[in-house]
């Protein structure tokens, strides 16, 4: 029963792209090694260039993500620096940037302003007291870098409690842990929207 139910999850989050799920983080006290950590992974201002193993992977990725986000961003600079970025935050906590994008299809249906009822924020839907715990008073989660790297640290950070276990990592993230709902449809929406594999390079 629980394999249809997830079936019809991931089936469903397929057929309707613009449906959320937005849930929102819970609060739990940090150790203070924690917190400092947690506040250095997102202080980091590097360049959000993304890297790819090759350049016939940097544009076949961008190319191909670009097409099928153009539907829901019309924009095309906006859509490639939300791309970049994506891949660039994604990558450096060590998450696949296909999965951010089909948890961000989910959390917000891709709105830059989007704001559920508990009041988590932007397109990866971080809750405001996570500025308190790991931010400061600059941190706006509306801004593009700001959503995504808050976002991308706090998943990695549950991904650590949760020994790499995505199931249970992800229902922290929408505060549902323990349910399938929302893992199913953050996997539905990975596989079916997103997925990705790079190009073999001739030669190698």
């Amino acid at each position: 029963m629980r394999l249809i139910l997830g079936l019809a999850l991931s089936l469903f989050a397929a057929l309707l792209p613009t449906a959320v799920w937005a849930g929102a983080q819970q609060y739990e006290p940090l150790a203070a090694s924690v917190q400092a950590a947690l506040h250095a992974a997102i202080a980091d201002r590097a360049s959000p260039e993304p890297h790819f193993s090759s350049i016939e992977n940097k544009v076949s990725w961008l190319t191909e993500m670009s097409s099928r986000l153009s539907r829901r961003m019309p924009d095309r600079e906006a859509r490639l620096e939300f791309l970049k970025t994506v891949h660039y935050e994604a990558k450096r906590a060590g998450l696949d940037p296909q999965m951010v994008l089909g948890l961000i299809q989910v959390e917000s249906g891709f709105k830059k302003y989007s704001v559920s009822s508990a009041g988590a924020r932007g397109y990866m839907q971080v809750m405001p007291f996570w500025v308190r715990l790991i931010g400061n008073k600059d941190s706006n989660l509306f801004h593009l870098r700001t959503n995504l790297r808050f976002g991308c640290t706090i998943l990695r950070h549950y991904l650590d409690i949760e020994n790499g276990d995505l199931y249970r990592a992800l229902g922290r993230y929408n505060g549902s842990l323990g349910k399938p709902e929302y893992p199913n449809m953050v996997r539905g929406a990975w596989e079916r929207q997103w997925a990705w594999a790079p190009r073999a390079i001739e030669g190698r």
